[in-house]
């Protein structure tokens, strides 16, 4: 299936998720992710309408970032992807946004390293909702204390909150227990509009719990 046709399903499916969670479609965006995919495959999304493009590894996307700079003001660019400390200050310059935020030290880098003539750096915080070992990201608990320290700092914008459930029939809990931490933060005053949350696979529970933007990549442009 051609790009530009694939991503009409991933839009229908969010309508119809919207719709049956009885939210307007428009409340959820789609962050199209573009890793171990070529840049003539995210040329050929954007001329099918995608905005918003999600890599995972640092040097890819930094590589990608600089094929397509005759794109750059027309489209975002979000890492989602762990970043060390140690690669922050490419990142800050960069990209617009950051997912994987977990450690107060990866924040105080970006924000040092973003450059002032940029907007702020848009930032989620990464939870690791379903305490595996082999995932990244905070658990639910320390999620707050991290979250007023980042809100604070210069040169960086928190938006909210980022997380890949485990797949299986816990998933909706997992997606639930996320939004409702969303709601806790920003009843303790902070700005959050962001719920980064759900799949290829899960995006109709995700939506269904609160998700306000949906990382899609398979479902677009083929298996990897």
């Amino acid at each position: 299936m051609a790009i530009s046709d694939s991503l009409q399903v991933i839009k229908t499916r969010i309508t119809a998720a919207c719709v049956a969670a009885g939210r307007a479609p428009d409340t959820v965006s789609l962050l199209v992710v573009s890793k171990t995919f070529p840049g003539s495959a995210v040329r050929e999304a954007f001329a099918a309408g995608a905005r918003t493009f999600g890599e995972n590894y640092v040097q890819e996307g930094l590589a990608k970032v600089d094929e397509l700079a005759d794109l750059r003001g027309q489209v975002e660019w979000h890492l989602i992807g762990p970043l060390q400390s140690n690669k922050t200050r490419p990142v800050a310059e960069a990209f617009d946004w950051v997912h994987s935020v977990d450690r107060l030290k990866i924040a105080e880098r970006l924000a040092e390293q973003r450059p002032a003539q940029m907007p702020p750096l848009n930032v989620c915080l990464q939870v690791n909702i379903s305490a595996e070992a082999s995932k990244s990201g905070l658990l639910p608990a320390d999620v707050a204390a991290l979250a007023h320290r980042v809100a604070a700092l210069p040169r960086l914008k928190l938006r909210g909150l980022m997380a890949v459930p485990e797949p299986g029939p816990g998933a909706l809990a997992q997606h639930q227990a996320m939004a409702a931490l969303f709601e806790a933060l920003k009843a303790e005053g902070l700005a959050l509009d962001t719920l980064s949350l759900g799949m290829s696979a899960d995006l109709e529970d995700a939506i269904q719990a609160g998700s306000t933007m949906v990382r899609v990549g398979s479902a677009i442009f083929g298996s990897r």
